[in-house]
């Protein structure tokens, strides 16, 4: 199949991409091209790669007819934030596409209730990025619904691997916290560090799209969460980092008004995203339906991650 994929150069076209070509599937990938692939891969050699502003396009109506023009019996897109975008490019793509697989988030559940968090709960986003997200899913399950739109929807976790700063034990993206806990120093949790993450490996939310794409008969009109198996506590996410690197947790805990004053404004507000949501998604969905597991746990994918970081200079163990 021509498979064309909106965004293919980051952190899950990385992986995904690569492992399209080697099924055999014709792929050209969209991007601003404002970065090259996280890993070198010899199948980027028979992707051609389509410069395009996807803001700048839309706001001329023409990003649906670029997509359009390239005849795609598969859409995977990896950066659409609205509706209105959503919109647009489902307009330029009917009836041309056999299936249209979407990147959402698990934000789109909002604060966790009862957990594990499966796919069928309520949704009560907030904040921009949860109520964007979930508009966008709304409307393309509305549209496979009611219109044979062939969608799927994949929502990930905090996306991780090598290459770029994961969500740290204090849920922002301070790489000093990761590099006090090497160091054996003090670092402060908000609260009783009890709130949850939920990690994902690149890698593993690549291979959802696949299964998702190679079971296109269940996926369609559906969406699935893409997560590692269990969330972490911020508490015990920090000892272990601390015990990668030989290290007894060094914890303190501080109520979240005192926490926040003591940290810049941008990582109190980054954590209290993450702590206010603090998730826990199921992945039996995908595993009934699409035959799909995470291969990677959220602790084996930050070792990768952090490791990754020591690796390129930018932590330094003691």
């Amino acid at each position: 199949m021509r498979i064309v994929v909106i965004g293919g150069t980051g952190h899950v076209g990385t992986y995904l991409v690569p492992r399209l070509v080697a099924a055999g599937h014709e792929v050209a990938v969209l991007s601003r091209s404002q970065r090259s692939p996280y890993r070198p891969h010899g199948a980027w050699d028979k992707v051609p790669i389509v410069k395009v502003d996807r803001e700048a396009s839309e706001k001329s109506g023409k990003f649906g007819s670029v997509v359009a023009k390239l005849e795609p019996d598969v859409v995977i897109d990896m950066i659409c934030f609205t509706e209105e975008s959503a919109s647009q490019l489902v307009d330029a793509v009917a009836g041309q596409v056999q299936h249209f697989l979407h990147c959402g988030t698990i934000w789109v559940h909002g604060s966790s209730e009862v957990v594990p968090t499966t796919e069928d709960a309520p949704r009560r986003p907030f904040g921009g990025y949860g109520r964007g997200k979930a508009a966008v899913e709304r409307y393309l399950l509305d549209q496979a619904r009611r219109h044979d739109f062939p969608a799927t929807v994949i929502h990930p976790g905090h996306i991780s691997g090598p290459g770029w700063v994961p969500i740290n034990p204090a849920g922002n993206l301070d790489l000093g916290v990761f590099q006090a806990l090497i160091d054996g120093k003090e670092v402060a949790l908000p609260n009783l560090g009890m709130e949850t993450l939920q990690h994902v490996h690149a890698s593993d939310v690549a291979d959802t799209f696949l299964a998702a794409l190679n079971n296109r008969s269940v996926a369609v009109g559906e969406s699935f969460h893409s997560v590692a198996g269990g969330a972490l506590t911020l508490r015990g996410y920090a000892e272990a980092v601390s015990g990668w690197f030989g290290r007894d947790p060094n914890l303190t805990y501080l109520p979240w008004k005192e926490w926040s004053q003591a940290v810049p404004a941008e990582d109190a507000a980054a954590t209290w995203d993450h702590i206010a949501h603090s998730p826990h998604c199921s992945m039996e969905k995908a595993r009934r339906l699409l035959g799909f597991t995470p291969k990677f746990t959220a602790l084996e994918t930050l070792y990768e991650s952090v490791t990754a970081l020591v690796t390129a200079g930018k932590l330094t163990p003691r």
